[in-house]
């Protein structure tokens, strides 16, 4: 199967949920545009589901207001974020909780998965990275307190690992340890070349988090995740997915109260 295919069968899309792709936000004028391509990308994989977009916070529309239009239908929230932290727990069934007359799931982050790591290894490869002028990848990502989020990223830093057949180093812009500088110093102290350590974005789109990252990169640094064809297939697949959860376990989608 091709990494940009849809995971799951593809019932009627009259009969299907809303899906309800949900970003961060960011200050970052560049952040926006790659969201909505995405969501683009989305809606033209799966034609005639109806996809929206709601955004945690800082861009519009906010998540709030995507719910609050959608009074008397069912959805399924997808987070475009790559960990299980505190927005995926507590702040994506806290909304869908506060609107009334909508009924709901919120679906598993987009990673850990295998298509995040084949994303994750084509924008390596489109910054010029090459597995024999490597001595290793630092994985940047956003990080969080929740133990979880860090064990989701060292998957991903696994899976990647496993593609590139070089060692993958997860490393944090906040909230964890170790800093992309930090695994910098520790792989250079194992005998690493800087010069031959690449930084691979672990962020959906551009941001502060993601410049951040790639401006302590040694060498090269590649691109944030954005709308390729893989991230597409992966968000229908974790649609698909949150549906299946759901009729498998014989529990009609929450209505919010």
């Amino acid at each position: 199967m091709s990494p940009s295919t849809a995971y799951g069968p593809a019932p009627h899309p009259g009969s299907r949920p809303v899906l309800v792709a949900v970003a961060h936000g960011s200050r970052d004028p560049r952040a926006l545009p790659v969201v909505r391509a995405l969501v683009a990308r989305v809606r033209a994989a799966r034609p005639g589901l109806d996809v929206r977009l709601g955004h945690v916070e800082l861009d519009e529309p906010l998540l709030a207001d995507t719910l609050a239009g959608l009074r008397g239908r069912t959805a399924v929230l997808v987070p475009l974020l790559l960990t299980r932290g505190h927005h995926v727990k507590h702040d994506l069934p806290a909304a869908l909780a506060a609107t009334p007359g909508v009924r709901g799931t919120v679906a598993a982050p987009l990673g850990p998965h295998p298509l995040l790591a084949w994303v994750l290894h084509d924008r390596l490869r489109a910054a010029g990275w090459a597995a024999g002028r490597s001595d290793g990848v630092i994985l940047a990502a956003a990080g969080s307190r929740d133990p979880d989020s860090a064990a989701d990223t060292a998957r991903t830093a696994a899976l990647l690992a496993a593609r590139l057949g070089v060692p993958v180093t997860p490393a944090y812009a906040s909230a964890a340890t170790p800093t992309v500088p930090e695994a910098l110093a520790a792989l250079t102290a194992r005998g690493a070349d800087p010069a031959r350590i690449a930084v691979a974005s672990c962020f959906t789109a551009p941001g502060r988090f993601a410049t951040q990252t790639a401006a302590a990169a040694p060498d090269l640094a590649a691109a944030p995740l954005g709308a390729h064809p893989a991230m597409a297939a992966l968000v229908l697949h974790r649609y698909d997915q949150a549906l299946r959860s759901t009729t498998a376990s014989g529990t009609a989608l929450a209505r919010a109260s």
